[in-house]
């Protein structure tokens, strides 16, 4: 199941045919919740009963411009907005991305090319917010919480540290594949992470401590050798 299909959609053009084009090019792609306007009016009126996940915006508006809406957008919610308009100058891309757009899109376009840009876009803002949602770990000995950084074993709750969730967040979005060494430690210690493969493995050890009925032979937590780790699920 794509989880991103319940997200809703804002889209503001001026021009009716291409609005009705486009609700049905995202309606086909999965999309239900979309949201229409055709001014700068009938956005704010609807951003003022339902706050949308993504805009989709037109630059040039009969009562305005795509630009001060997106400020407005923000202002409200900071949610990913994409621009799709006529006006393909370099100064305008500029001006939309420095303002904090997340892609420009130039019309003419393809359909699909499109809705692979508004795909990339949610996939790349939600999907920390869907782990999240699926944050419950079943695991051989143990079972996960990483919403509450908790580990349940029987009746016994044990507190994870900071580095540790860190650690075991990464995992969890690997499942089943093999998460590197500099990718862990950059999980862990982000840009000061050169260095630390050892304080990793003593970081690794305790979680193993945590999850592991045995953590001398790991079954959840297991290292592929001269690689890094994977997180068994």
């Amino acid at each position: 199941m794509n989880h991103f299909k319940n997200k809703s959609i804002l889209l503001v053009d001026d021009e009716p045919q291409l609005l009705k084009m486009l609700e049905t090019i995202f309606k086909k792609d999965g999309f239900n919740h979309i949201f229409c306007a055709s001014t700068f009016t009938e956005a704010m009126s609807i951003l003022t009963k339902n706050i949308p996940d993504i805009a989709i915006l037109d630059v040039m508006l009969p009562d305005g411009d795509g630009f001060s809406l997106l400020n407005e957008i923000k202002r409200i919610r900071d949610i990913p907005v994409l621009f799709l308009t006529a006006k393909g100058e370099a100064e305008d891309k500029i001006l939309g991305l420095g303002l904090g757009a997340d892609d420009y899109v130039v019309k003419p376009f393809l359909p699909r090319e499109l809705t692979l840009r508004l795909n990339t876009i949610l996939k790349r803002t939600y999907s920390n917010s869907i782990k999240n949602e699926q944050s419950v770990i079943n695991l051989a000995a143990c079972t996960i919480d990483l919403s509450k950084a908790e580990v349940m074993r029987g009746k016994e709750v044990i507190q994870l540290t900071a580095k540790e969730h860190a650690i075991l967040s990464l995992l969890y979005e690997n499942s089943n594949t093999i998460v590197t060494l500099d990718m862990l430690c950059e999980s862990a210690w982000e840009d000061d992470s050169y260095g630390y493969e050892n304080t990793l493995m003593v970081h690794i050890r305790h979680i193993r401590e945590k999850i592991e009925k045995n953590p001398s032979a790991p079954v959840s937590l297991v290292t592929v050798k001269g690689l890094g780790y994977r997180l068994v699920t």
